[in-house]
């Protein structure tokens, strides 16, 4: 029973995520957008229909094998961070840490099943360079924030002079980076310090002063 609410995390985020993409798929063209948010003529949070056929966030790997390896790695890394969230709910470890957790599980289950499941059974899904459906169906990707884009300034170093968008996402990249983000920022309050062997020196000290004294 100490499971369960984990796993309700983890299932409400992979099916908000698989009804998010599927129903960008069945009501969007390809390349097609609509302003989800315009606060006062700024339209900053975009719904924007792409494919994504690698990482999170636009990043991909070559093909052939690229979509192979990063999906059979995707798969490896959620049942490592399962037996380690496992362990860590049975340890009774701080519950921010068990949800940050959570989230990364789910968000790569969102995106791993797209890959084994989309490009057999989604039309226009499969890249037209894949040697077989299974493990090569599209991320379908929605979410813009759309700020700002254009050419870099040339003074930025590396960057300076090439165009910036802000990647498209989907609700299982967001729900990765919430999970890894929050692991970073409280790290102090999830991975408390045991008491060191210093704070053991000054009990020690009064019990070897105690016996000098009698």
């Amino acid at each position: 029973m100490r499971y369960y609410k984990f796993v309700l995390i983890a299932l409400l985020v992979i099916f908000l995520d698989q009804a998010s993409k599927l129903w960008v798929y069945a009501n969007m063209h390809l390349g097609e957008e609509f302003v989800l948010f315009n606060v006062k003529g700024l339209q900053w949070l975009k719904i924007h229909y792409t494919l994504n056929p690698g990482m999170a966030f636009g990043v991909h790997l070559p093909a052939p094998f690229g979509k192979i390896l990063l999906s059979l790695f995707r798969i490896v890394a959620v049942v490592l961070i399962t037996i380690y969230l496992k362990r860590l709910i049975d340890k009774q470890a701080h519950w921010g840490l068990l949800v940050s957790l959570t989230l990364i599980i789910a968000g790569a289950l969102g995106n791993v099943l797209d890959s084994m499941f989309y490009g057999i059974f989604l039309k226009n899904n499969l890249p037209p360079d894949a040697p077989f459906a299974f493990l090569h169906g599209q991320v379908i990707d929605m979410i813009f924030t759309d700020f700002w884009q254009g050419i870099l300034p040339e003074w930025i170093p590396f960057l300076g002079g090439t165009y910036f968008a802000f990647p498209i996402f989907n609700i299982a990249d967001s729900s990765i980076f919430v999970g890894v983000v929050s692991i970073i920022l409280f790290q102090r309050k999830f991975f408390p310090k045991t008491e060191t062997s210093q704070e053991a020196i000054p009990a020690e000290t009064s019990a070897e002063n105690k016996i000098a004294d009698a």
